[in-house]
């Protein structure tokens, strides 16, 4: 079956079915990082407190420089710990979390070339995903119940497993969309796979609070903030485990790709006529890229919205990675609720995709961004000024809402910047930028919380983040759409 038949109706338009059955891949990793996020840093907050070297390292570090201890003091922290004064723990949280970004910058890239030249009974990208997610599944599963032997290494080992095994096949599971559809209707089955993921994500949000509400009704023990890791993890763990083995099966069962020699062989032929012809093209448009190469304007354009991009993210990181500790912290919120928190900030940023795409449009990228990140800041200063839970949920609202205007329109004006010439570069350097931002802004933020001893921090870290990025992109001169009315005269005038 070729891939015009199963992404495509009679009449050459998506085949929206076929299209969702495929967005399982992509549920099947949502969900995963959906519950990763809160849930792993408050295991790791309470097996790095419990550990006897990082509390040795936190008092060798108090007896070295005491002067942090009486300066954590001044911030209201509590410096009566195990340490002796400040502790390392939030910078090891922080460290911790960056191995999936780093792991994904290592080996995303190797494994989804290696799809590209797989030839198996299951097509190209399948076999990464059939084996690759029930692994994944089987290590996710498992990590709560490691973590309530309280061994910090065995439970560090499951973590460093489970990130590893699911860049084997992260890669694979985003191409397999593209890899089957029609190059016309990608854009249209892009929004789909989004919106799947989006769905994986939800799940893994409310997955606590279902789940803790089902064991209060089967047991009738309340879950608590103190008692959740001992009662409701390891369940919610297991629910994201089975939802990406069930994403899994959907698509082996439904999800065809060229698999036959045949098909392999005509594929093998269409890809070579296909390459020659790119390098065909490619010789004769050297000397007129040499031609297009940026202007300074454009460099220092570029140089400043990836200044900006990294800012960004330095700031959205910290909330994303470290909320569920605030929450719990500062709120008293347990886990459940915290990511019940968050799916509110999800449903606002999905429900404000439309409306940023035309704002975009009309007032022009760059103001929509500038929009959306002073938005950001003075949403959560209002809480740092007001100390109260109102000013959390207008945050979260409309941070959801500013999180989209931003998201919409920042990749289109890199591009736009490089031309439609030099789209997979100006692609890698937005990712670069954003994927440095969070491998950085974990440990630069647990830094950060383990200074100031508390993590209310995180609500002046991120300001301060969007102010930076609010500084770099007023210097962005480019990248702005070019009108349709520009367009069609200057068509015109050839």
């Amino acid at each position: 079956m070729s891939r015009q038949e199963l992404f495509c109706e009679k009449n050459g338009k998506l085949h929206v079915w076929h299209t969702i059955l495929t967005g399982f891949a992509f549920l099947s990793t949502s969900i995963a990082w959906a519950i990763y996020d809160p849930y792993i840093t408050k295991i790791l907050n309470r097996l790095l407190s419990e550990s006897a070297w990082i509390t040795a390292l936190s008092q060798n570090l108090n007896e070295a420089f005491p002067r942090l201890a009486e300066f954590a003091a001044t911030q209201g922290q509590d410096v009566n710990t195990a340490g002796g004064g400040i502790t390392l723990v939030p910078l090891f949280i922080g460290v911790i979390m960056t191995f999936d970004n780093i792991f994904g910058v290592i080996f995303q890239p190797t494994f989804g070339k290696l799809s590209d030249r797989c030839r198996s009974k299951l097509g190209k990208r399948r076999p990464f995903i059939v084996y690759g997610a029930p692994v994944s599944a089987a290590i996710f599963a498992l990590i709560p119940w490691v973590a309530l032997t309280n061994s910090l290494p065995t439970t560090m080992l499951c973590i460093i497993l489970f990130v590893f095994s699911m860049s084997l096949w992260r890669a694979p599971a985003v191409a397999l969309m593209p890899a089957l559809t029609p190059p016309e209707l990608r854009s249209e089955g892009n929004a789909i796979i989004n919106l799947m993921g989006g769905v994986g994500s939800v799940i893994g949000m409310v997955a606590g609070t279902a789940v803790g509400a089902v064991y209060a009704l089967v047991t009738g023990i309340k879950v608590t903030a103190e008692n959740e890791q001992s009662t409701s993890f390891p369940y919610v763990f297991l629910v994201g485990g089975l939802v990406m083995i069930i994403g899994m099966l959907v698509v082996r069962a439904f999800v065809k790709e060229p698999s036959s020699k045949l098909e392999y062989e005509l594929a093998k032929n269409q890809a070579l006529e296909e390459k020659a012809q790119a390098e065909a093209e490619k010789a004769a448009k050297k000397a007129a890229r040499k031609e297009q190469k940026l202007s300074k304007g454009e460099r220092k354009s570029l140089i400043c919205m990836l200044g900006g991009l990294f800012f960004l993210f330095c700031g959205t990181n910290a909330i994303t990675t470290f909320f569920a500790l605030f929450a719990a912290e500062v709120l008293g919120k347990s886990t459940s609720e915290a990511t019940i928190m968050t799916t509110l900030f999800a449903v606002c940023s999905a429900a404000a995709a439309i409306p940023a795409g035309k704002m975009g449009k009309k007032l022009g990228r760059k103001k929509t961004i500038l929009i959306g990140l002073i938005v950001f800041m003075v949403v959560f200063l209002l809480y740092v000024v007001t100390h109260s839970m109102a000013p959390i949920w207008v945050a979260l609202v409309f941070g959801g809402f500013a999180n989209m205007l931003i998201t919409v329109n920042t990749l289109p004006l890199v591009l736009e910047i490089g031309g439609i010439d030099k789209v997979g570069t100006f692609t890698g350097y937005y990712y670069t930028a954003t994927f440095s931002a969070q491998i950085a802004s974990p440990i630069i933020y647990g830094i950060v919380r383990m200074i100031s001893g508390s993590y209310l921090s995180l609500f002046v870290y991120s300001p301060i983040m969007f102010i930076l990025s609010i500084l770099c992109i007023i210097f962005v001169k480019h990248g702005e759409a070019i009108p349709d009315a520009v367009l069609k005269e200057a068509a015109q005038d050839d």
